[in-house]
């Protein structure tokens, strides 16, 4: 684990140097397999062919993606897929491990892997060798000790169980997890709307010994401020964490975001909450979605999800709020600045700013690399907040008309896009795993990694 920026000389600068500084779409090729800045490359994928189109339990589309050293494990609503990235240009099937409970978020720390499953079934599902009952809700804890041949060895079933969950760190021998219910929408059995908002109203902190994953356990339930309206639900989508020297913890949470210091890992002390006008509002659709930490721990990032990621918010009609990432003082919540996406998308074209990384620049520079669904990838460079500069993107064509989003748009694109040793790792949601360059300045200097949950940033860097 690197705990602080002092290990920061011992890593290596990745190597892919800058061609060029001007993000301006290449000309049509035939060559192009979508539209992208020339400083862009599609570089390799492995295919997950999937549709949202098929009944509840029988989707296998993708979701979020953690790494460790050079293999990749990919969520999908079917379980995980586990693909060696040595060669980004051709990477690998070792594995896929069955979990069949919706959308599935993963978090890996050595030999663990841990898998949300966020959604009471009516009716029992498989997980592993091991039959999940009909109701359950919360995490399954695998051992990765063989990528090859992952083994199910522990589960904890939450409260409202978990949409997503953040690596803390490890503490006294054990990893600690903060799980995320997303929304307080049918927490507990048989409670009305009340009852589940009170229940829904917390992040819930998980310890699993490293000497026996399977004896996780709740370690506790941290409370949370807000929301600001009274009628939009309770619960946290996401957490970010970064350690070393920083120690911090910030819940996109409904529409009031909180900040916490993590000194205690076990017990989250609130430093104070965000509020963007308009963002996550009864009345937006929407909630709070994603954050994330410049690696110096001075700018908190911040993303949403109106129109709960189904919908084509991104119009040149639609307002800029509703396309944008937004930046404020990590330390004090002030906002500093705000980006827009350039592209109008269509009608038919499901659109938020969805999942993101920070990439750790030994510069200290300030650089975004974003994953929008339909919208596709994009990188910003926001060293200066007030002022933020897209460096390149691919935004592929619209899936076209479906049956979700209204009767209007097709659910696909970009679930998650991360920076990871050098290359954008892009988890399409139907169409798998993609991988992509980026030839530009302004990635100069990246600092190779051991390991990335995305959510988790586990060493800090000296503000330059």
């Amino acid at each position: 684990m690197l705990e602080n920026s002092k290990v920061i000389s011992g890593l290596i600068v990745a190597g892919l140097l800058a061609v060029t500084n001007i993000a301006t779409a290449a000309p049509p090729s035939p060559n192009d397999a979508e539209p992208h800045t020339k400083n862009v490359h599609e570089l390799g994928s492995n295919p997950n062919p999937a549709t949202f189109s098929v009944p509840d339990g029988q989707r296998v589309v993708s979701s979020d993606i953690a790494f460790q050293g050079r293999i990749a494990y990919q969520g999908n609503y079917n379980g995980f897929r586990v693909i060696d990235i040595s060669a980004p240009g051709n990477p690998k099937l070792i594995a896929n491990a069955e979990c069949n409970g919706d959308q599935g978020d993963v978090v890996v720390w050595d030999n663990i892997l841990v898998r949300t499953w966020n959604t009471k079934r009516s009716e029992e599902r498989v997980c592993g060798d091991t039959v999940v009952p009909a109701g359950f809700e919360g995490i399954h804890v695998w051992d990765i000790s063989d990528p090859g041949s992952p083994t199910l060895v522990g589960s904890l079933e939450l409260p409202c169980g978990s949409h997503t969950a953040t690596a803390a760190g490890v503490d006294g021998g054990e990893l600690i997890l903060y799980s995320n219910n997303s929304s307080s929408s049918g927490c507990g059995v048989g409670l009305d709307r009340p009852g589940q908002d009170a229940l829904g109203d917390f992040m819930d902190i998980i310890a699993i010994p490293l000497d026996d994953p399977g004896a996780v356990y709740l370690a506790g339930r941290e409370p949370l401020e807000g929301p600001t309206d009274p009628l939009v639900r309770t619960g946290c989508h996401d957490a970010a964490v970064i350690l070393g020297d920083i120690n911090m913890a910030a819940c996109a949470s409904a529409d009031t975001i909180n900040v916490w210091d993590i000194s205690n890992p076990r017990d989250p002390l609130l430093m104070f909450t965000v509020v963007e006008p308009g963002v996550g509002s009864s009345a937006s659709n929407g909630r709070w979605h994603s954050a994330a930490f410049t690696w110096d721990g001075q700018v908190l990032v911040a993303g949403w999800e109106p129109g709960g990621g189904g919908a084509g918010e991104c119009e040149a009609t639609d307002p800029d709020i509703d396309k944008s990432l937004f930046f404020y003082d990590a330390n004090t919540g002030a906002k500093l600045g705000q980006w827009v996406l350039e592209n109008p998308q269509g009608a038919d074209e499901n659109c938020t700013m969805h999942n993101y990384n920070i990439v750790p620049l030994r510069s200290g520079d300030y650089l975004v690399v974003s994953g929008n669904y339909q919208a596709g990838t994009w990188a910003i460079d926001f060293t200066d907040p007030a002022n933020p500069q897209t460096v390149g993107w691919t935004d592929p064509e619209s899936l076209g008309p479906g049956p979700f989003c209204g009767g209007f748009c097709q659910i696909g694109g970009s679930w998650s896009t991360y920076w990871y040793n050098g290359f954008m790792y892009e988890s399409d949601i139907t169409r798998g795993l993609q991988v992509y360059g980026l030839s530009d300045r302004a990635r100069a200097g990246a600092i190779r990694l051991p390991r990335l949950n995305p959510q988790t940033q586990e060493f800090s860097l000296t503000p330059r």
